[in-house]
């Protein structure tokens, strides 16, 4: 078990918003570009991505 600095869970933590922002982006565009279908499967990773960043965020006492 390794264990982090504070600073290292802080990097981690701006990273995984940096994705699940990006991957929020990416799902909006498609369903404006694409359609409401590709829309709705690109949600889902985007889903997993968000949940991952907020259970990072409340593991390590990050307040949001």
């Amino acid at each position: 078990m390794s264990h982090k600095t504070r600073t290292e869970v802080l990097e981690d933590s701006q990273r995984k918003g940096v994705v699940a922002g990006a991957a929020a982006a990416a799902t909006v565009v498609a369903g404006f570009a694409v359609s409401l279908p590709a829309a709705a499967v690109l949600a889902v990773p985007t889903a997993i991505f968000g949940y991952r960043w907020w259970k990072h965020r409340a593991e390590n006492g990050i307040r949001f």
